[in-house]
């Protein structure tokens, strides 16, 4: 009977232990794709609790003519779907820096401009530390230069700590 019953507590911990996957405290990459120009960010991830972290990224642009810098930041809520996977929705919103080497008389140069974005995405957490994220992004943009709702879809690749 004793056996039976320190097998039985020993099944009940193990399962309480094994309910979840949970996300890395810190992740830091690279966050690819369109972001209307602006390239690659480098991206930062901060668990805030158990299915909650902050996002950071920040993009740039050097080309064409042309010289940008944005900084974001997102509030993200995160979900198991199945064994490593993960989905994660979120918002908030960041600032940037635009500067155009145009040369026309009474054009401006360049403008600061801050927009409010969305995010929602699925994400592959590997046995290493290697984390694999695929999301949608749509940025609402306040200013001249970005006065529109520009969608980003970007893979992310993080190395988790």
């Amino acid at each position: 009977m004793k056996r039976f019953l320190l097998t039985l507590v020993a099944l009940i911990s193990f399962s309480l232990t094994m309910n979840a996957q949970g996300i890395a405290d810190n992740a830091i990459g690279l966050r690819l794709g369109d972001s209307d120009g602006f390239g690659t960010e480098v991206n930062y991830q901060r668990a805030l609790g158990e299915n909650n972290r902050l996002e950071l990224g920040l993009g740039w642009r050097s080309s064409n003519d042309v010289t940008a810098i944005k900084v974001a930041a997102l509030y993200q809520w995160v979900w198991v779907l199945d064994g490593n996977f993960n989905w994660y929705a979120g918002a908030g919103g960041g600032v940037g820096q635009i500067d155009f080497d145009d040369n026309f008389p009474g054009d401006p140069d360049a403008e600061t401009f801050i927009f409010a974005a969305g995010d929602i995405g699925i994400e592959y957490n590997f046995d290493i530390p290697l984390l694999l994220s695929l999301d949608f992004r749509p940025e609402f943009g306040f200013g001249d230069y970005r006065d529109d709702v520009d969608f980003d879809i970007a893979l992310g690749i993080r190395y988790q700590f």
